[in-house]
């Protein structure tokens, strides 16, 4: 015999009547509509089997023996198992009294009997469609008291966070940029009260020196819905000029999309790192430029002949202090971009010309290495300083030679991107994993640490190429496969 496939009831019944008849006409007309029916003729029986396996819904007679069907629902209503199953009377007592009693004790329907099959289906089904309705919405509130606690949980986290952070931070609507909260560390650094901040935006208490700087950087927040550490300039209410360092980020606030601004105060570290490259560049380069001179002139083999074993130490000696050289330099140039004490000498020239000349400038180093330099140059006018887009290109073409194997190629092309011009160096190199590709643009951020020693390399080219790129409105990136190479992007407005 062919088993028929079990189906789920719609709904579980259980029925108490005293009388025989009624249970099998009930018990047989449910089972046929597809519910599972269970059937008792006690109200005790009945209060127990409810309490055992709570049903969904009860079909109760009132005149019953031993216990009416009005104790058995007081009794169904009073315990916390049983309290929300809707029960439906049934019976021959058609007083209007009946029915209020009937409804008073907890009932929520009142069938006359003799009943009508199609009646008391309609009634069954749509007393469940309101059980489950309110079941549903129970889990509803539920989740959403929940919701509401965890959001307020987090919140009370926020606050104390915000108010105890040691970072001054503000919070501004982001149409209007006015002032809606600043903890006390950020009423500290500004010199500000709260009344004087709140409802105020940055641009009247002229909080920033440069207010197109300022405008620039939310334009960015808006394009990427974060910043991190950019470094700006910060007026007090006295007029105190401090370096800061701002990072920002969309948040919204009860439906108000705001901007959660962080500041980082770096005065004094700026000042230090001022008197540090004050120091590197008097007390520093002039013994570094002596000491190179003077191991010159001694490889040269005018002060005396060394041995073979001499004139190693002697060349490890040089390598090492021009290495050392390169990181003072790359160092001065770094800060003094990022301090804006190097401008940027902006006129029109063509991209071609320059790209060709990054490439013959890098051609021996590439015979050297064993490396074919592929050049794919296109007729373009930017508006740039072309020493610094020349150090760009070469610090590039650089780093792909280093970290290619002999017999491999590196591509120096160009493309045109609407009204922008693409400049792309391409290698066949090792590549650099995922979790590198952010923070290769760093100071001091090599794929291998070990890098600047087999490389000769100071871990800031990268991060000067950036500075650089940035000077000029454009973009820098890079994009990599592990083991099969690794393309630099720069991108650079067209005249």
């Amino acid at each position: 015999m062919d088993s028929q496939p079990f189906k789920t009831p719609l709904a579980n019944i259980l029925v108490i009547d005293d009388t025989p008849e009624n249970l099998h006409l009930l018990a047989a007309m449910l089972t046929e509509q597809g519910y599972k029916v269970r059937s008792v003729t006690k109200g005790s029986a009945g209060l127990r089997g409810a309490a055992a396996a709570p049903p969904d819904l009860i079909l109760l007679d009132i005149n019953m023996p031993e216990m009416n069907g009005y104790e058995v629902c007081q009794q169904l209503k009073e315990s916390d198992r049983t309290r929300d199953i809707p029960v439906i009377f049934i019976s021959a007592m058609n007083d209007v009294l009946d029915k209020v009693k009937a409804f008073s004790v907890g009932g929520v329907d009142f069938i006359t009997k003799p009943f009508q099959v199609q009646e008391v289906l309609v009634r069954v089904e749509n007393h469940l469609t309101i059980r489950n309705l309110r079941s549903s919405l129970q889990e509803q509130n539920a989740r959403l008291q929940q919701e509401i606690y965890e959001r307020k949980q987090a919140e009370e986290k926020f606050a104390k966070a915000f108010r105890s952070s040691p970072s001054p931070i503000a919070i501004a609507t982001l149409s209007e940029g006015q002032f809606i909260e600043v903890n006390n560390s950020f009423l500290r650094m500004s010199g500000y009260c709260l009344e004087e901040i709140i409802g105020h935006t940055a641009a009247e208490l002229q909080l920033w020196i440069s207010s197109q700087k300022y405008a620039t950087t939310i334009a960015k927040l808006l394009e990427i819905g974060s910043l991190q550490n950019y470094e700006m300039e910060f007026r007090t209410k006295s007029g105190e000029v401090r370096i800061v360092l701002f990072s920002a980020e969309l948040i919204d606030l009860s439906g108000t999309q705001c901007v959660l601004n962080i500041i980082n105060d770096i005065t004094e570290r700026k000042r230090l790192e001022n008197e540090f490259i004050s120091l590197v560049s008097h007390e520093l380069r002039t013994p570094l430029t002596s000491l190179i001179g003077s191991l010159d002139l001694l490889s040269t083999g005018q002060l005396g002949t060394l041995t073979a074993k001499g004139q190693k130490v002697l060349n490890i000696a040089l390598t090492n202090t021009e290495r050392l050289n390169r990181l003072v330099n790359d160092i001065l140039d770094l800060e003094r971009m990022k301090s804006g004490k190097i401008t940027i000498q902006a006129v029109k020239c063509n991209a071609d010309h320059l790209m060709i000349q990054a490439a013959e400038a890098m051609q021996a180093m590439a015979e050297r290495a064993g490396i074919t330099l592929v050049t794919e140059p296109v007729m373009a006018e930017i508006i740039a300083d072309s020493d610094r887009i020349l150090q760009i290109l070469t610090n590039l073409l650089s780093n792909a030679i280093k970290f290619s194997e002999p017999g491999k190629s590196v591509w120096l092309r160009a493309k045109l991107r609407g009204d922008r011009l693409q400049i792309e160096v391409q290698d066949q190199g090792r590549g650099i994993p995922a979790n590198k590709l952010q923070t290769i643009f760093e100071p001091f951020q090599q794929v291998d640490v070990s890098d600047s020693r087999k490389k000769g390399g100071t871990g800031l080219g990268l991060a000067i190429c950036r500075n650089i790129v940035e000077q000029h409105n454009g973009d820098i990136w890079v994009e990599s496969v592990l083991n099969q190479g690794s393309t630099f992007y720069v991108t650079l407005p067209l005249a």
